[in-house]
């Protein structure tokens, strides 16, 4: 793409496309979702997605300088839907862990797009309310700034690389998913008790977690953390 990108109240193209659609911002973002979602990291092209739009792919230079805008787009998308019809309570541990579960959830909701975009910083609109409304949480909630700055930290980046880490697996082809997982039965459930103890022991539970995210406990572990940290809390 280009690095001539076209203002904002310029940007509307007069004619509709081959589709029928007028082109715009979320239009192409919306359609780079389904062809990532579709087809993975390879459908992130301006040739394919100009053809999924049934537009000339230099149309879209009016709206990204590259690929790399239109990724940080996909992004801050995703960070978007997390927040849709998200309410604060005033209860700072429920809104942070209601926080925490949407934005993992959206991302899981577009696993290839999670992929490409869960470790980037976009600086957009979505992302910024949602530092916005993490800090706000912690410092309504009594956290001090310094302390405050340091969960938002921990939070996010914990919520992100669960995000990444579970979209991978979810991107997975059946195949190699199912083969993953069977390596719970034929390898860990072989282990002899004198040489592994531990996983003998545990091993009917292990499998039985190991079939979902650890991410919510996780969660949970960080908020109890948290409050042991507040000022409040008891000594």
């Amino acid at each position: 793409m280009s690095d001539r990108v076209v203002p904002e109240g310029s940007r509307r193209r007069r004619r509709p496309t081959k589709q029928g659609a007028v082109l715009s911002e979320r239009l192409i973002v919306d359609t780079a979702l389904r062809l990532v979602a579709a087809h993975g990291a390879e459908a992130l092209s301006v040739r394919r997605l100009g053809a999924a739009l049934g537009a000339d792919p230099s149309a879209l230079y009016r709206y990204f300088r590259n690929t790399d805008a239109l990724l940080l787009a996909l992004a801050d998308e995703m960070i978007g839907r997390a927040q849709e019809g998200w309410r604060a309570t005033g209860n700072w541990r429920e809104d942070l862990r209601a926080m925490g579960l949407r934005i993992h959830a959206a991302y899981l909701a577009q696993p290839q797009a999670a992929l490409l975009a869960a470790h980037r910083t976009t600086g957009r609109a979505h992302e910024t309310l949602a530092v916005e409304r993490i800090l706000g949480i912690l410092r309504d909630g009594g956290f001090p700034d310094p302390l405050a700055v340091r969960i938002y930290h921990a939070f996010v980046d914990q919520a992100l690389a669960f995000a990444a880490q579970d979209a991978a697996a979810a991107a997975l082809p059946e195949a190699a998913a199912e083969a993953d997982a069977e390596v719970w039965h034929a390898a860990y459930g072989r282990l002899p008790a004198e040489t592994h103890p531990h996983i003998a022991a545990t091993y009917p539970l292990l499998t039985a977690e190991m079939r979902h995210s650890g991410y919510p406990f996780a969660l949970e572990l960080t908020l109890t953390a948290a409050s042991a940290l507040h000022p409040d809390a008891q000594p």
